[in-house]
């Protein structure tokens, strides 16, 4: 007897379908995509309609062979691949290469892999939907058109091994334009003034302190300098103080929703320090499913590539149980909170990413996985039950203080201000981190009750400088939220490209703050230059939106792609005019020892590295040798900077391949406290040490 044959991407996927669907259903996994574009050459006949040319990659053939005959052997195929735009066309793909004539086909989508959605999702299967293929397929085109004809105009006029992509280049160019910012930034000196206060009589529990913020008739007050401060301070020292005004003011705090895909990235960046990267990997496993104890598999989140913050009305109500049995009534909104998020292209089909079964707690699955599964499958639980939760109170306070001179007109106006927690409500169990610029704001101070009328005595004046600071690096959490915002690429697009602009050498990234490279700024100024469509923000969220217009309104493809393929054409023959360009070398003092010509430094696909001025009649080059100040804990030779051939940072010894030591974590002079081995920055102002794992803050000189 025939059985029923579905098709999924992963194996792991497959092994958890297998435990709901039972013996009358045969498993099999593609292993990700089965046709492709060719990596050899274009693959598109723009002539005929930008028509692809697909082919069965040769590490694929096997797979293929495999599909085919257990389609033969089969009653019916279940298409199972991913609910999304590149899920639809793996399917489409799938239908294509195994086609047969006797079998039907059936495409059949699930958000979580649950008894239940399984169940459902098989009971209700549907066609493939080619509006969603020709999306997937048009971006595919689209981003083979431009990589595949401004790379080798890259290899021709700057150096070989260079790329450029649709949305690549953008990426870096906003890493750049920050980085530009920055270094044409020309700080301000700028003074604050704070005073210190306390009730009459004054007693040391009352003290608090308040900050000048202007005059008291309403007038702001700059302090450029020590000179300007030292005035204000002399006329403060003889004023008199008391309180004008106290007012309350009694605000709410809403719960952050539920996951998407890029806000997963970013809080995963700040609250765990993942990369996006390593963030979607993870997810990966979590929802494919994993081993837990007596259930067996089970996936444990809902589909991670999502942009709607939309939960089902079941996962509602079930949050809501777990809160007031955990919390108590007075924990729970009186009713289910919905949330609605305007997301350019959201696929509003989708939910946000949550866990499949609320009850699931963290600390009951904690054994069953990794360290990094475990935390990220916290971040996700925590976020979605907090959803669900009562709003936080608070009570906001502000004072205002006058110090009465003895011209009135310039009476200076002090304020502080306190915010107290009333009910805490969803924050007993999660509260969404901030970008460092944002957790600036907001900052309060303690104070005594003070009321309207209150005398207060001055115990001290605290002037201090400050210098106006430039815009502040991109973090992955920072870059993915820009990259939202303007609409550039997709949530699920976002770790690839971060890993890409690294590898590709545009991009380095230390202690957790992107800066672009010296390539970097000459590859992003040549397309800026001849391809300034390509790297302007607008014109790719355009074509964004366009690209959405497919899947949403059966926009032709076709056509979309011919829109933007003839202006392209042109700026390609343009720039094919273009001289080769030179890039900058630094003369050493070394020798070539093959010739005897000075070496130089040149900028390489890896990063900088040592050549002979005499290339190409003399071809020697050696790596450049950066030292860090610190022996090698295992023979003692020097640690050097290196770069692997992705591009990524990384410490090694000097003397491989006789010693292998390496970490990737910066080595610092400081021997461990603890054991006296060589300690390296861990995470910010963490460290650890390499032979005894301590862990722990210490001062850096």
């Amino acid at each position: 007897m025939k059985k029923n044959l579905v098709i999924v991407e992963s194996p792991a996927k497959a092994r958890t379908l297998g435990k709901f669907l039972g013996k009358n259903y045969s498993l099999k996994a593609s292993l990700g995509h089965i046709r492709d574009l060719p990596k050899s050459q274009l693959g598109i006949d723009i002539e005929k309609g930008f028509a692809p040319k697909y082919v069965v990659p040769r590490e694929k053939r096997k797979i293929v062979t495999e599909l085919r005959q257990a389609v033969k052997m089969a009653s019916i195929v279940y298409l199972a691949t991913d609910p999304d735009r590149e899920g639809e066309a793996i399917s489409w793909h799938l239908a294509k290469v195994t086609k047969s004539d006797h079998t039907p086909y059936r495409r059949v989508i699930f958000y979580e892999i649950t008894k239940e959605a399984i169940k459902k999702a098989f009971d209700h299967p549907r066609p493939i939907d080619m509006q969603l293929v020709n999306a997937q397929q048009a971006r595919r085109v689209l981003d083979r058109l431009v990589g595949y004809k401004i790379s080798p105009w890259l290899w021709r006029k700057v150096r070989r091994g260079l790329s450029a992509g649709r949305v690549q280049s953008v990426t870096v160019r906003i890493i750049v334009d920050r980085e530009r910012e920055i270094l044409k930034f020309v700080p301000v000196e700028y003074w604050t003034i704070e005073a210190e206060l306390s009730k009459t009589p004054p007693t040391e529990a009352a003290a608090f302190r308040t900050m000048l913020i202007g005059l008291i008739n309403g007038k702001k007050l700059a302090i450029p300098n020590q000179e300007e401060a030292s005035k204000i301070i002399e006329e403060l020292k003889k004023a008199s103080y008391g309180v004008i005004k106290v007012s309350t003011k009694k605000v709410t705090r809403q719960p952050a929703p539920p996951f998407i895909t890029s806000t997963l990235q970013q809080e995963a960046w700040r609250k765990l320090h993942f990369s996006a990267q390593f963030t979607m990997t993870i997810a990966q496993q979590l929802y494919e499913g994993l081993p837990i104890g007596d259930e067996g598999r089970v996936g444990l989140i809902t589909y991670m590539r999502t942009d709607s913050t939309r939960v089902s009305h079941s996962a509602a109500v079930e949050a809501r149980e777990f809160v007031a049995e955990r919390y108590g009534q007075e924990f729970l909104p009186p009713r289910a909170r919905s949330f609605t998020r305007s997301i350019k292209g959201a696929q509003e089909a989708h939910e946000a990413i949550r866990p499949t079964k609320v009850w699931r707690e963290p600390a009951l699955v904690k054994p069953y996985l990794s360290n990094a599964q475990f935390k990220l499958y916290q971040l996700i639980w925590k976020r979605m039950v907090s959803s669900q939760m009562q709003a936080a109170s608070f009570d906001n306070t502000t004072v205002d203080i006058e110090a009465r001179c003895l011209k009135p007109e310039t009476s200076y106006l002090f304020r502080t201000s306190r915010s107290e927690v009333t009910f805490p409500g969803f924050m007993v169990l999660y509260t969404e981190s901030k970008d460092e610029a944002q957790n600036e704001e907001g900052k309060s101070a303690p104070f005594p009750h003070l009321e309207k009328g209150d005398a207060l005595k001055l115990l001290g004046l605290f002037p201090e400088q400050h210098f106006t600071q430039p815009p502040p690096r991109l973090t992955e959490a920072t870059l993915i939220k820009t990259l939202e915002q303007e609409g550039i690429g997709r949530p699920s697009t976002y770790a690839p490209i971060l890993a890409t602009v690294q590898e590709r050498g545009y991009v380095t990234k230390a202690k957790g703050v992107f800066q672009p490279s010296e390539l970097g700024f000459i590859v992003t100024d040549l397309l800026i230059q001849f391809f300034p469509d390509i790297v302007d923000i607008g014109f790719t969220a355009q074509m964004e939106n366009d690209l959405d217009g497919i899947a949403n309104e059966n926009k032709d493809w076709v056509n979309v792609i011919q829109d933007f393929y003839l202006p392209f054409r042109k700026s390609l023959e343009n720039a094919s005019l273009m001289e080769r360009i030179k890039l900058p070398e630094e003369e050493t003092e070394e020798v070539c020892p093959e010739c005897g010509k000075s070496l130089v430094i040149r900028l390489g696909r890896y990063g900088k590295f040592l050549a002979c001025s005499g290339f190409p009649g003399c071809k020697y080059t050696k790596s450049l040798r950066v030292e860090i100040g610190v022996n090698c804990p295992d023979c003692g030779s020097p640690i050097l900077e290196k770069r692997n051939k992705r591009g990524r940072l990384f410490y090694g010894c000097s003397n491989y391949p006789n010693c292998h030591f390496a970490t990737n974590f910066r080595p610092l002079p400081q021997p461990c406290p603890k054991c006296g081995g060589l300690l390296t920055q861990f995470r910010g102002k963490w460290v650890k040490c390499t032979q005894c794992q301590y862990k722990g803050m210490i001062k850096q000189d």
